[in-house]
This record gives C-alpha cells, structure tokens and sequence, in this order.
C-alpha cells in the first residue's frame, strides 16, 4: 500500500510532540505542501530495488529436535551446498543467526522476528558457499544480541558443552557452542562488545574479532554501525585462517569496508613468534572481578611465547580502564537509536539496508515490544533518556574519546606485534534461573567484558585462543594487534597452538 498524506490531526500530534505550536490553518498548508514529496513515495513502491545474490539451490531445512540440540545450539538446522572447491572445500559453517541465509527463518534470538525468513544471502554467506563451505544451520544467538551470557535467548538458554549448568558465552553462544561440541566444523559470529571472543572463550574455542570493516555486515542485522564486527569462530588457528580468508575484502555494499587490507592468512601459519615482541598488558589483569587462578594460569601461557623465541615485556596503557566507559556511551545511545527505534537497520547509512527484515522487525517490535529481553529493554529505556535528556551529547563524546583510546593502543603497538591479556577475566558463570530477580539477570548477561569491549571501539583486531581450565571451565588468552593485521595474530596462535594442547590444562 502506497503511503497516504498525512491528515491534520496527525500534524499537529507531530507538531506538539516537538514544542512547535500550529493551527488547523497551518498543519492544512504543511498538508498540502508534503503532496509532492509523498507522491516520490508513491512512486519508489513501484520502483524494483537491488536484491542481494542467492547464487546456490537450497531447502529450507528444519528446526532440531530437543533430542538432536541438547546445548540448544542450533536455532535451525540446514545443508546448503556451495561451490565444493576452495579454501572452504566441505566444511560445515554455522551461520550466527543474525545473519540472513535465503529461505531459512531468522529469529536472532528474539520473539519479535519470529516467523521471518529473508530472500538474501549475506555477503558472507554467499562468499562462504563460493569457498566451498557446506551452511551445516543456524546458530542461535541472544536476544538481539544484546548479552554476553548465553541466556536470555528467546529458545531457551545455550548450553556450554564443558557443562550444561554454565553459560556457553554471547551474544554468539550457539556458534561457540556448536564448534566446542564438533557439530560443525567452523561458524561465523558477530561481536559488538565481545560476542565472538566470550561465547569462545568459555567454549574453549578460537574466536577472532577482525579490524572494525574488514569483513562485510551486508545482510546481517547490526547492533549500532560503529562497533559491529563479524568474524570467524572455530576449533583451530587454522581454521581460522581458511574462513578469514573466504569472507574478509572489501564490499561494495558496505562502505566500513572501503579501507580493509586482506592478508595472506593460510601464509601465516607458517610464520612462528620467533624475534616477535609481544607487550602484555598490567591492566588487562587484576580487575575488581579477576579470578586469580585464571590471571596465573594466562600468566603461565603468555610464559611460552618467550620459550618460543619472543621478546616478552610488560606495558601499561591506563585508558583501558576507560575503555567499557567509552564503549557503554557510544553503544547504548547507537543502538537505541539504529537497531531499536531504526527498526534493525537505522537510516542515513550509505550502504545496503535489507528492507524485508526492517519491515518484519518494525511489525514485530509494535505488536510485542514487552517480549525482548531485559537488556534489550534496559538498552531502549538508558538509550532513550540519554537522547532526550543529554540530546546524544555523551555519545558524541564518547565517539571522540574513541579516537584517544585507539591512539593509547596504538602507541604500544608501534613497538610491538602483539597485546596480550586474559580474554575474560573468569571462567564462565551458571546460567542463572529462570525465576531469577531482574538484577541477576541482567548482571549476568553483562558482567564480563572488560578486557573485550574496549576493542569493539577502538577497532583493533582480537583473537581468544585456548588456554587452559579452571575449575574444568576453559579460559583463553586475548591476542591483539594492529589494524589489518590478522596475519600476525593467526601466526601466534598457530605457533601456541603447536606446543600442545593447552585447552586441558
């Protein structure tokens, strides 16, 4: 239905809710003015917009069992074939199910995208299928993803496979969950504040957040544009390598991607630790909520890079403290603003909009809006004041305090490969109860990311390697570099990777 002028009424409703005082007289005059604009509305229904490609046959596959899902890791079960040969060549990915896949319903976690199923690949999809890659599902995710723990998923919470009773992680748990548990080969997750690096993290997986527009969003449903990431979630540093090297390059369809700089990732394996300098990090340990065993344990890994023929040396960078300050001004206002009252997609971005999830999110989000979760609600009601009350002044200045927070980085790293520190300063937490209080709730989906947001807004590349257990519980060690820089972080953890299988100690 082609959109209608609107009437009197429904301008001075407009009128009022901004201070301007209008009569009747007026808001006819402003009504006779819109005609034209509303006539090019008229006039873009009839126009056919740019679809992405769906370049491989597929059926829409089914949803699992509880008998053949028992982490609840799978939101969707899939087998989509691709190319069949490349660097991909007959590994199953799981798709984070915030990424659309053509015919195969999409919830990302939440009610309000219930019953929605997309008519486009993601760039990412479509580029993992030309590498050969199998799409094996998707991968359930928390609600909008907006948690770090594994519960507040619309289907029930995901599961660590270490032990059922804790958290697997988020927002990417069901990626991070599938691969611990070697029901897929490789998945793709998402990161806002550390949603690859924590689900993998507690999953005993290897988790990279690449540079901030190294790997396209195109068809996948962001957060707030300035911090979303996607990137690869798997079993090995070499996998990592193989499904960084299918999806990063730059997008068309995503400006962010202008800048991106690939490297040669399978190459990298290759290239050891050998005379690299490695800086780790004092603040990234020690935090108010650190558990000791797990900074000792980290400690101890960090010990073998200098066994290995690296320049290992202790820095400090006092902005990290600041860092989840930062990011909570930038994120909380962005994502109210885009994901939220932008119904998914925001506006004003020069770039691909997927306008069939918009649509269903925008009808969902009317008819049910007390059905997300209580961070998603937590996030409208502090994002919304904040614009009302502040007019997005904290925003703003969180987004130029970014810059100085990239910079402390950067100045360490001009003199070093690598940053290290604990990816998340405990193992991973129970799932709280289902009639728990509000406050655990939302502690729960929250409490753990101060070693990994700061990077979601300085936009540094982070990769979780596996370290070893704490309390039976995996733990890993964050790997951080410069921008466009993976190559090095995939070298050192292929390297760490070689003298053992640390994820049991």
């Amino acid at each position: 239905m082609s959109p209608r002028l609107p009437t009197i009424e429904q301008i001075l409703d407009i009128a009022d809710y901004y201070g301007m005082h209008l009569g009747k007289d007026e808001a006819a005059s402003f009504r006779g003015l819109m005609a034209g604009s509303i006539a090019s509305y008229a006039r873009l229904d009839e126009l056919s917009e740019p679809k992405l490609a769906v370049k491989y046959p597929r059926l829409p596959g089914y949803r699992p069992t509880p008998e053949e899902n028992k982490l609840n890791g799978w939101y969707w079960k899939t087998d989509i074939k691709g190319s069949g040969v490349g660097v991909l060549a007959n590994k199953t990915v799981a798709i984070k199910d915030n990424i659309c896949v053509a015919g195969v319903p999409m919830m990302n976690g939440s009610r309000v995208l219930e019953g929605y199923v997309p008519e486009v690949d993601a760039t990412v999809v479509t580029r993992i299928l030309d590498a050969g890659g199998v799409i094996a599902g998707k991968a359930a995710c928390e609600d909008l993803c907006f948690s770090a723990g594994s519960h507040t998923c619309a289907t029930g919470p995901i599961r660590n496979p270490h032990n059922p009773e804790h958290s697997a992680g988020g927002s990417s748990g069901g990626s991070a969950a599938l691969v611990a548990a070697k029901e897929a080969d490789m998945a793709l997750g998402g990161d806002q504040g550390g949603s690859i690096r924590t689900p993998s993290c507690w999953c005993g997986v290897y988790g990279l957040k690449p540079t901030w527009g190294l790997v396209p969003m195109t068809g996948g449903m962001p957060i707030s544009y300035s911090v979303d990431h996607c990137g690869p979630i798997c079993g090995s540093a070499e996998d990592v390598a193989r499904l960084l090297t299918a999806i990063a390059g730059p997008d068309g369809y995503d400006p962010r991607t202008i800048a991106a700089k690939t490297q040669n990732y399978m190459a990298a394996l290759e290239k050891g630790v050998k005379g690299m300098r490695i800086a780790v990090m004092k603040e990234g340990f020690g935090h108010p909520v650190s558990d000791r065993a797990t900074d000792e344990k980290v400690r101890s890994a960090i010990g073998e890079f200098k066994a290995l023929g690296a320049t290992v040396a202790e820095v400090s960078i006092p902005m990290h403290y600041d860092g989840p300050h930062i990011w909570t001004g930038v994120i909380l206002e962005g994502a109210a603003e885009m994901m939220i009252k932008g119904y998914a997609m925001g506006n004003n971005w020069f770039g691909y909009y997927t306008t069939s999830l918009q649509e269903a999110f925008a009808r969902g989000w009317r008819s049910r809006p007390d059905d997300v979760s209580e961070t998603v609600k937590l996030v409208l009601l502090l994002g919304e004041y904040m614009h009302r009350q502040y007019h997005n002044r904290y925003h703003a200045k969180a987004q130029n305090l970014r810059v100085l927070l990239r910079q402390a980085y950067d100045d360490v790293l001009a003199d070093h490969d690598l940053i290290v520190m604990p990816t998340i300063p405990f193992p991973s937490t129970k799932i709280p109860p289902a009639d728990c209080s509000r406050e655990v709730y939302v502690d729960a989906a929250l409490n753990m990311q101060q070693n990994t947001c700061p990077f979601d807004v300085s936009g540094h590349p982070a990769l979780t390697i596996p370290c070893g257990k704490v309390g039976g519980l995996p733990i890993g060690m964050m790997l951080v570099g410069r921008h466009f820089d993976e190559a090095t972080l995939i070298g050192a953890a292929q390297a760490f990777e070689q003298v053992g299988d640390w994820r049991s100690r």
